[in-house]
């Protein structure tokens, strides 16, 4: 149970965080953070629920954005990327990194907390 919130607490911050433009696009990180030393877990649970919020929540939202505007922008960078020009490869590769940030400073505050 603290599995699943804890990755609904870390997505909900983390999309609450960032809608204020004064708030820097990593503040995800600092939310997974805060999550994790607040909500015990091991280390490895930590980090696969700080993953899976952010993987969820970015290519949710890459998602959204990119059908709004018909997947324009997206398929022009996977061009320039070795993508193939997928726009869904793009978005995978887009909240695959979002998700790794978020699992590794989740498990960071998961190893702070042990301490």
């Amino acid at each position: 149970m603290k599995f699943i919130i804890s990755i609904l607490i870390t997505a909900f911050l983390s999309y609450a965080f960032g809608l204020y433009a004064a708030f820097p696009w990593y503040t995800f990180a600092i939310c997974a953070v805060a999550v994790a030393l607040a909500i015990h877990q091991k280390p490895f649970k930590a980090f696969l629920s700080g993953f899976i919020a952010l993987f969820l929540l970015w290519g949710i939202l890459a998602f959204v954005i990119d059908t709004a505007n018909n997947h324009l922008l997206s398929q022009k960078v996977a061009q320039i990327l070795p993508l193939g020009g997928s726009s869904i490869a793009i978005i995978l590769v887009t909240a695959f990194i979002g998700g790794l940030v978020a699992g590794m400073s989740a498990l960071t505050g998961s190893l702070i907390r042990k301490i």
